[in-house]
């Protein structure tokens, strides 16, 4: 995924209300337990063997692969993330912490030389509705940029409308995203 749906991805799981299993085999029981105690549909998602699997569970192995917890992390409080998800496309909204370069087309004689900025800034609930409705149609990164550039543009550069009209923002040489919700 690209740099944007990391960093949704990120915000979902920061929405868990418990931590997840630190254990190899309280990772393997929960995914066992999630997959209605099939081992080998477990062994098929990480791509190991259904022995090993078995190995996990009877404690013969004890150090997590760094898959299995990615694997953990998947499945861990989804009722949780979607009610977060919920609630941010249609009442709180997301907050966005970004360092990119915005460039501008605007009126003459104005600058539109891109600039590196760090921007935090609040968009309403209609922009992180797209955002999700976007990642889950497995839109690719650019078209998530583009909804963040749009919201940026709207809410920090325009300030809502109230100034700017005719100003259009691109979002390049991301540094890095950090989404919350």
């Amino acid at each position: 995924m690209g740099i944007i749906g990391d960093s949704l991805d990120k915000a979902a799981a920061n929405t868990a209300t418990r931590p997840i299993p630190k254990s190899a085999g309280a990772q393997i029981r929960f995914l066992v337990k999630h997959e209605k105690g099939s081992t080998r549909t477990v062994a098929q998602r990480l791509g190991i063997s259904q022995r090993t699997v078995e190995r996990y569970l009877t404690g013969q192995i004890k150090r997590p692969r760094p898959e299995l917890a990615a694997e953990v992390r998947k499945d861990w409080q989804p009722r949780v993330r979607e009610r977060a998800k919920r609630q941010a496309a249609t009442s709180t909204g997301i907050v966005i912490e970004t360092r990119a370069r915005f460039g501008f087309t605007a009126a003459p004689g104005t600058s539109d030389d891109g600039r590196i900025r760090r921007i935090t800034q609040h968009l309403p609930p209609e922009y992180a509705a797209r955002l999700f409705d976007a990642q889950a149609a497995s839109a690719a990164d650019s078209q998530l940029q583009a909804v963040v550039a749009e919201g940026l543009q709207e809410q920090y550069f325009k300030d809502g409308g109230r100034r700017a009209q005719g100003l259009l923002v691109e979002f390049t040489d991301i540094d890095y995203v950090e989404l919350d919700y």
